[in-house]
This record gives C-alpha cells, structure tokens and sequence, in this order.
C-alpha cells in the first residue's frame, strides 16, 4: 500500500473531503451537506389541507396551525414543521391567532357564538371555551402567567385576559381601535392597530391597565412581536416606513416604551441626556412626574419594587438618513 505524497496529490487531498483506500483504490468522500442557516434559506412543505392558514405557534414539541376555512379541519399539527396532520376545531369558527402557555395551547377567533375561544393540552383535542364577548378576537399571547387577547371590534371591551384559558375577562383598551396584534416581552404587553393614528400602540405592564402610544407612521400596523431587546411592528402599508421598532437591539431592556421614538432605560451614569437616578417610586415621581408626557408610567413600578434601581434616562432614536438611526441622549 503506497502513500501519495506528490505536489499534485497534496493539492488534490485538499479539494477533497477525505480519501479512503478500498480494495487498493483510492476513493474521494465529498464533504456532508451542511444544514440551511436557520431563517435565510427556506423550503416549501405540504399544508394537512389547503385552508386559509392565519397563525401558527410552538409548545410542548408541537407546532399548531389554525385556519379561518375548512370543514372539520381548522387545526393541523406537526412534530416537525414538514408533516403536517389535520386535527378537529371546536368549532368551525374564524381562527385568528394561537398561542401556547402554561400547558396550554388557545386560540381565538373573529366568528361563532359564544365560543371565539377554544383549549388544549396536546394540539389535538380541543374544546370549546366562552370569550368575555363575542368581538373580533384578532390575537392572542401569553405571558406573565397571564393571556391575553385583543379585538378589532367592541365597544369597550377590545382586550381580554384569563389566566387558564378558560375564564376570561373583559378589559378596557386605552382606545377603540382596531387592534390586530398583541405580544409579550420584558415584562410588558404591547399591542398594535390599523386605525386612530397616532395612538395606534398601547401598551400594559399587567395586561389589565392599557395606555396609548404613538405609532411611528400612520400606517395599517398588523403584527407586532418581541425579541433580543426590540419590540418589531408591521404594516401593511405605508411608504418605505412599514416597519417600526422600540427598544434597543441587543441592548439593556427597556423599562417602558413612553413612544415608539424614545425609550425608558436603567443605566450606568450617562454621560449626557434626561436622566435622573431611580431608587424609589418617590423619586421616579419626582423626575418624571406622574403623565405619559412626563414620562413616569405605572409600570415602572414593578422594577422600582424589585429594587433594581439605576439611572432612568430618556434617550432619543434620529433618524439621519433613510433606514439609519442614531441614539442620543445618554
């Protein structure tokens, strides 16, 4: 058995993945196919049915979609993500959105009669549950061991909560707007709509209390979610402006979103900005006064209770060019 050792074979065994002597032959191995980076590269898979699927969410090693259309088969589920089987509805209802929390998968929807809301523990087998009205159930999310939903149409009553998935409650939403989405993240509800600018974010530390926010465009804002420090809104409309953000990318978390042009953080001493150092609910009152123009909310409360304390700063997202922002202020 010979060794290949010449100025070609050594250039050769570096554009192969490996060489195996078998039966006195010498056989190039291609590398192993690397796996898609997740998110950049993807691959169309079969639907359980052709139905007009409108959400989808992760629990429990399930992925649960619903549908606004089928017959029998407004639920499917996948191990996976790549095969997909149809499951049973409640009922036959507009599912809008669903989401997965304490066990439990809910989903709500826009239509039925008494029974926009429906459960379950493993993505199969659902039942039935009574919403606190029969609105427009547009989306729903959990956190904070608490859910929370949210409608396009009502009369005082736009928002939702229950802790169970079974027994819900009616709330107030700072307005009667259409409000399309809700989400959860660093300890804070957020929740967008397509109508009533500029008020068309709302935000609630406990899900209950809900205060208007000022949306960044007059656009019809559809989806909102939450991640690595940003809360991430789209629209549907709109002129290069159909995304909006609050927070700081990667950053320290916000405290409270006052507007989606300006955010609440606990810091280090700055160096410059509006800032004052928060220890107790006394002195945030004392710097930021008690309104949303002061910018003290109620929700500061919770962080102020827990002691974490800091510098509370205001700090301002500039625009300087097309999609290029800078903070200043701290």
């Amino acid at each position: 058995m010979s060794v290949i050792t010449s100025a070609c074979s050594k250039t050769f065994l570096a554009t192969v993945s490996a060489l195996v002597m078998i039966a006195g032959m010498v056989v190039a191995l291609a590398p192993a196919a690397q796996a898609n980076p997740a998110g950049v590269t993807w691959t169309s898979q079969t639907s359980a049915a052709n139905n007009s699927w409108r959400s989808v969410t992760y629990g429990n090693g399930l992925f649960v979609a619903v549908s606004g259309s089928g017959t029998n088969n407004r639920v499917m589920t996948s191990s996976d993500g790549i095969t997909w089987t149809s499951q049973t509805s409640a009922a036959d209802n507009s599912w809008r959105s669903v989401t997965y929390g304490n066990g439990l998968f809910v989903a709500v929807s826009s239509s039925g009669t008494n029974n926009r809301v429906m459960t379950s523990s493993d993505g199969i087998t659902w039942t039935s549950q009574t919403s606190a009205a029969d609105n427009d159930w547009q989306s729903v999310t959990y956190g904070n061991e608490l859910f929370v939903a949210v409608s396009s149409f009502g009369a005082g009553d736009r928002v939702m909560t229950s802790s169970d998935g079974i027994t819900w409650v009616s709330r107030t939403a700072a307005a009667d707007n259409s409000w399309l989405s809700v989400t959860y993240g660093n300890g804070l509800f957020v929740a967008v709509s397509e109508t009533d600018f500029p008020d068309m974010v709302m935000t609630s530390s406990d899900g209950i209390t809900w205060v208007s926010r000022t949306a960044a465009a007059d656009n019809y804002w559809l989806s909102v979610t939450y991640g690595n420090g940003l809360f991430v809104a789209v629209s549907y409309s709109g002129a290069e402006n159909r995304v909006m953000t609050s927070g700081v990318f990667g950053g320290a978390p916000s405290i409270e979103l006052a507007q989606w042009t300006s955010y609440y953080q606990a810091l280090p001493m700055p160096d410059s900005g509006f800032c004052q150092n928060i220890t107790t609910e006394q002195n945030a009152f004392a710097a930021y006064g008690t309104g949303v123009s002061g910018g003290w909310v109620k929700s500061w409360e919770p962080w102020v209770a827990n002691g974490v304390g800091g510098w509370g700063c205001q700090r301002n997202l500039v625009n300087t060019g097309g999609n290029n922002w800078v903070v200043t202020g701290g």
